[in-house]
C-alpha cells in the first residue's frame, strides 16, 4: 500500500475539501517560561470538532458512486466516526461506524445526531477491524481512520495552511493516535519544501510510538484507560510504522498530569476547549525540553463530555 501522499495528491485533496473543511487559523498562545509563543492551530473549530473531516472527507470526495452505492462505514473512537457520518450526510449515503465499548458518550452521541448506525464491539475486536480493513456483514466502502491514501492526503492539508500563515515554522507537535495526523501533516511540510520538524505527543498511559522509536522496530506496551480516549491505543498499525519512523523528529510523552494541565489551560488563557488527545500537544510544549523557535501545536479534536470537563477545570483528574 503506498501511503507517502504527494504533492499533486494533496492539492487535489485541498480542492475537494473547499466547503467541507474549514481553512482553521493558527493563534498565538504565551507559555510562561518560554521566550517565543506558540501556535495553536485549532482544528477543534472544524465542524465535527475535530481534524478527522479533513480525512473523511477527502476519502469520500475522492470515491466513485460505484463505490458509494452500499454507503460507508469506518472503525472510529469518535472522532473520525463523527467526520464519516457528517461528510456521508453530505452526499447522501449510508453510514455505520465501529466504535470500541469505551468510546465517549458525547462523541456517540454526535455520531448518532448525524445519521449513523453505531456498533458498539469490545476493543481488541475493534482493533481487529482496524487491522483487517474490514468488519462481516457489511459491504460498503471502508473508510480507515488512519492509513487509507486518501485519508491521509487530507490530513495533510493542514500542513499547507500552517506554511501559507507561518512560513517560518521550524516545529510542529502533534497529537499521536494511529499516525495518520503526525505523518500526513509531515508529508504535506516535505510537499511543500518545508524542513520543519514534526514531534508525536503521546501520553503516558498508553505511549507505543516513544517504545518502538526506542527499540527501533514497533512495539505494543500496556495501555491504561483514562480520560484522554482519543490516542493512546497501545500498538501501531503495521503500515504506519515505516513512515513515522521516517518523517517523525521522535515523540514526546505527557503524564495524565499534564494533559489535564494543558486542557485547564487553554480554557483559561484561550478560551479554547480541547479534548485530552487534542491537549497533549500543548502539554509537550508546556514541558522542558521541546526545541524549536517558531513552534505550531495542533489541538486536533475537542470533543470532550462536560463531565470531564468540569472535572478537570476544577483541578480533578477524570476517572
Amino acid at each position: 500500500m503506498e501511503l507517502a501522499a504527494s504533492a499533486q495528491a494533496i492539492e487535489s485533496a485541498r480542492g475537494r475539501l473547499r466547503g467541507i473543511a474549514v481553512r482553521t487559523p493558527l493563534v498565538p498562545l504565551e507559555i510562561p517560561g518560554r521566550a517565543q509563543p506558540i501556535h495553536l492551530k485549532l482544528e477543534t473549530l472544524q465542524p465535527v470538532g475535530s481534524f478527522k473531516i479533513r480525512g473523511a472527507g477527502s476519502a469520500i470526495t475522492a470515491a466513485s458512486r460505484e463505490q458509494l452505492a452500499h454507503g460507508v462505514y469506518s472503525a472510529s473512537a469518535g472522532n473520525m466516526a463523527q467526520g464519516v457520518a457528517w461528510c456521508a450526510r453530505a452526499v447522501g449515503v449510508p453510514c455505520t461506524v465501529i466504535v470500541p465499548e469505551h468510546a465517549p458518550a458525547a462523541k456517540i452521541s454526535a455520531v448518532e445526531r448525524l445519521g449513523a448506525k453505531v456498533v458498539r464491539v469490545p476493543l481488541a475486536r475493534w482493533w481487529q477491524v482496524m487491522v483487517e480493513r474490514r468488519y462481516p456483514g457489511m459491504d460498503g466502502l471502508f473508510v480507515h481512520p488512519v492509513s487509507d491514501p486518501n485519508v491521509i492526503a487530507g490530513n495533510a492539508t493542514i500542513a499547507a495552511e500552517i506554511l501559507d500563515d507561518a512560513p517560518d515554522t521550524d516545529t510542529v507537535l502533534v497529537p499521536f493516535g494511529g499516525g495518520g495526523l503526525s505523518c500526513g501533516i509531515a508529508l504535506g511540510l516535505r510537499a511543500r519544501g518545508s524542513v520543519a520538524r514534526v514531534f508525536a505527543c503521546e501520553v503516558a498511559t498508553a505511549a507505543p510510538l516513544a517504545a518502538s522509536l526506542r527499540a527501533g522496530k514497533p512495539l505494543a506496551v500496556e495501555r491504561t484507560p483514562s480520560f484522554v480516549d482519543g490516542i493512546g491505543i497501545g500498538s501501531l498499525l503495521d503500515e504506519m510504522w515505516p513512515l513515522a519512523s521516517t518523517l517523525l523528529g521522535g515523540s514526546y510523552v505527557s503524564s495524565i498530569d499534564d494533559v489535564a494541565r494543558a486542557v485547564r489551560f487553554l480554557a483559561e488563557r484561550a478560551h479554547v476547549i480541547a479534548e485530552g488527545a487534542g491537549a497533549a500537544s500543548v502539554a509537550a510544549a508546556m514541558a522542558d525540553g521541546v526545541e524549536g523557535k517558531h513552534v505550531v501545536c495542533v489541538v486536533s479534536g475537542g470533543s470532550i463530555d462536560l463531565s470531564k470537563l468540569v472535572t478537570i477545570l476544577e483541578g480533578g483528574i477524570p476517572a
